[in-house]
């Protein structure tokens, strides 16, 4: 990613070293490489990073707005279903695949990886 922005390549949803390529092949399944570049993406594992941060941003406060209609107005269950149904919808679906390749281009630039043991270097050494 010499010239590319993280924000610019994350939530474009493009391959992180070149920013040419795709990430995804479907609505959230990962590639298995670029194919612009040949980056294998083996290494993008953004697990529930970006379901957790979206949970906590946008499905809170839309949860949170149909208990307070519930206890307020006791409207019917329909109006649930009409009202707060598609407000949580609209506010966690459309997020979740920008959000994940964000997640996915700041793992590439970062070099993160899963953790090891460190070895001390006397046990090494025999």
């Amino acid at each position: 990613m010499t010239d590319q922005s993280l924000l610019s390549v994350g939530l474009r949803c493009r391959c992180p070293r070149c920013g040419e390529g795709h990430l995804f092949k479907g609505f959230i399944t990962l590639k298995p490489e670029c194919e612009a570049c040949g980056l294998d993406y083996g290494f993008a594992d953004p697990a529930d990073g970006p379901a957790f941060f979206i949970m906590m941003t946008m499905a809170f406060p839309v949860t949170a707005f149909g208990i307070w209609l519930e206890l307020a107005y006791d409207p019917p269950f329909w109006v649930h279903v009409v009202l707060t149904l598609p407000l949580l919808l609209l506010a966690c679906v459309p997020v979740i695949r920008p959000l994940k390749g964000l997640f996915i281009a700041s793992q590439y630039r970062n070099k993160a990886g899963e953790g090891r043991l460190a070895v001390p270097a006397s046990s090494r050494a025999s």
